[in-house]
């Protein structure tokens, strides 16, 4: 059953992925991967704030196995952020790849410590 829980929610996660990512293109032109970006910060910022939720609250392991593995396992786009990072330097564009790599890697952990914080702060709220 966990099979069907992991493939309906990566479905959903992949569209998404899909239709987020291709969003910043239609509004900047740019070899920067702003999409991967996009999706990187939106997904760390998720899985922070599910996980604070989760952790006061008690949720089927079912229903964590659907957001976590399923939706966010395959909206969250980390070795496609990967691969554009060594594209950018195999390319030249070194502040571009430097830009991406620190970017990616301190905004996505900042901003799934403000989910986490935010999502605690809500369940004592609402409690």
């Amino acid at each position: 059953m966990k099979f069907l829980y992991i493939a309906l929610g990566g479905a959903i996660g992949a569209l998404l992925r899909y239709a987020i990512s291709g969003l910043p293109h239609r509004y900047f032109e740019s070899v920067f991967p702003w999409g991967t970006l996009t999706v990187n910060l939106l997904g760390s910022f998720a899985i922070g704030f599910l996980w604070g939720a989760f952790e006061r609250t008690t949720v089927s392991p079912n229903l964590k196995t659907f957001l976590f593995i399923g939706i966010l396992g395959a909206f969250t786009t980390f070795s496609t952020y990967s691969i554009e990072s060594i594209n950018l330097l195999r390319d030249g564009e070194i502040k571009l790849a430097l830009t991406n790599i620190l970017i990616s890697n301190v905004a996505c952990i900042v901003l799934c410590f403000v989910g986490f914080i935010s999502s605690r702060y809500l369940v004592n709220l609402f409690r």
